[in-house]
């Protein structure tokens, strides 16, 4: 059964962005999928704000805790150590909550959800604000550019290198953990390599470093520059050369291409033909973001039914598509970083260097009832009691126990109901259904739902089943 053209718009809107907002979804009705899509890049388009969040104090002394000592000109006192690492953490939240806002109020909703997409493709746990904003500047600028580009500017970041140990990367002892990373989870993919290639390249990217502020230094006194041999080139490569023989493999466009079909379209095998006519052209275009994506969201077979609901929301997708549902202001917004680390994905806190796994993952027994409470738990203005675990000392101040905070909020009630005010009492809970949940052919229990419905005013109706949509299984995936 072909899908109408408003469940190919939400279809479209949830994958390519983070679901619609009740505030523009009236205008957003009336596109076609092509218009939507063209509407889409196009508001994606103007380059994006620069965040920046990183006190003046810590950029003075520009540096981390993660990296006293070990970079030129790095000596601080205990005391100046401590106030770094208590003063980043908390920009480190500020950052956070302000790329949530970006997300959920922006326009761009192509390019943030791509952000987020590359901000775990490249993960990196660093806890220098400088680095990690500098970081997120390089994935929101090159996010439907060129991938080389990208690739190039992940690979020079202070953040990325220092993650990555590369900043101890010296020609009288090579340290192979940066070399891996690119190849293993950047480019090519496990398998495509060998561990010769791994301790050859590692050797050209001696020398690769930042210095305290964040620049990328090469420092040619402890660069190899003898020849080495990188998946059957040999040359004395730096860094660079072995970036462009990765960029070189058709493989490392396969690789790409896979991964951001599983994260757009479906999180089952993809069929190896598509991947591979997707990856061709990715390649021959010279790894253009864009391109790849007009394939991808122009092609028939995005709108197929099995690919509609199949996505499990990630933690961030979630909340940010409850935002653009119930317009709300929390009295309390750094709640938002319990809430993350309670559902297992904190922005800028990836597990390790491959990212969050996602897909089923994302659901246990307790993740899945905190879900589903999140919007009643906002309707009614009910305190947020979750039991988070204990991690190192990379916390943002969000350490684990049991945790106790309010998930109070002003909503704008108004927006969402709106949507709904002309619709006959006997279609509401269908109708609303249609619209929350992303499945070919939603199915709500009418009676049950109506039995859990405030039975007032039409508003009240309104408000309640919203709430009582959500809170379920169905509103989990898109």
């Amino acid at each position: 059964m072909a899908l109408s053209n408003a469940q190919q718009l939400r279809h479209l809107l949830w994958r390519a962005g983070f679901g619609p907002s009740s505030k523009s979804w009236p205008e957003w009705e009336k596109l076609s999928p092509d218009q939507a899509w063209k509407k889409l890049k196009t508001d994606a388009a103007t380059p994006p704000v620069a965040f920046n969040v990183a006190s003046n104090a810590f950029q003075g002394i520009g540096m981390g805790v993660g990296e006293i000592g070990r970079t030129e000109n790095g000596g601080l006192t205990d005391e100046q150590k401590k106030q770094i690492r208590k003063q980043s953490k908390e920009d480190l939240r500020s950052l956070n909550l302000l790329w949530l806002d970006e997300m959920t109020r922006t326009k761009a909703q192509l390019r943030e959800k791509m952000a987020l997409f590359w901000h775990g493709h490249f993960a990196s746990r660093n806890i220098n604000i400088l680095y990690q904003q500098q970081l997120l500047e390089v994935v929101r600028n090159n996010a439907l550019g060129s991938f080389a580009d990208l690739l190039r500017g992940v690979s020079k970041s202070a953040a990325m290198l220092a993650f990555l140990n590369n900043q101890q990367n010296k020609k009288k002892s090579p340290n192979e953990n940066f070399a891996r990373e690119v190849m293993e989870l950047f480019t090519l993919g496990r398998g495509h390599y060998t561990e010769q290639d791994v301790k050859e390249a590692a050797r050209a990217f001696t020398g690769w470093g930042f210095s305290i502020a964040g620049d990328f230094v090469f420092r040619e006194g402890v660069h190899d520059a003898s020849t080495k041999t990188v998946l059957s080139k040999t040359g004395s490569f730096d860094g660079d050369d072995v970036l462009n023989i990765l960029l070189d493999q058709r493989q490392t466009a396969y690789y790409i291409t896979e991964k951001l079909y599983r994260f757009l379209v479906s999180e089952q095998d993809a069929p190896k033909d598509r991947i591979r006519q997707l990856g061709d052209r990715f390649f021959q275009s010279q790894y253009d973001i864009s391109a790849l994506l007009d394939d991808i969201f122009t092609s028939k077979w995005f709108y197929e039914p099995q690919h509609v609901g199949a996505k499990i929301k990630s933690p961030i997708e979630l909340w940010v598509g409850i935002r653009r549902t119930l317009p709300l202001e929390l009295e309390r917004p750094e709640t938002q970083l319990v809430l993350q680390k309670a559902l297992g994905q904190i922005l800028f806190f990836p597990p390790n260097v491959a990212g969050w796994p996602g897909g089923k993952t994302w659901i246990d027994s307790s993740s899945l009832m905190l879900r589903m409470r999140i919007p009643q738990l906002l309707a009614l203005g009910n305190d947020l009691d979750v039991q988070t675990k204990d991690d190192d000392d990379q916390e943002m101040g969000q350490g684990g126990g049991k945790r106790k905070q309010q998930l109070r909020a002003t909503i704008d009630w108004s927006l969402p109901t709106n949507l709904f005010a002309s619709t006959p009492d006997t279609e509401l809970i269908p109708r609303m259904a249609a619209h929350l949940w992303q499945l070919p052919q939603p199915a709500p229990p009418v009676p049950i739902i109506q039995q859990y419905t405030e039975q007032g005013s039409k508003t009240a109706r309104i408000q309640s089943t919203l709430a009582q949509l959500m809170a379920t299984p169905e509103y989990q995936v898109c």
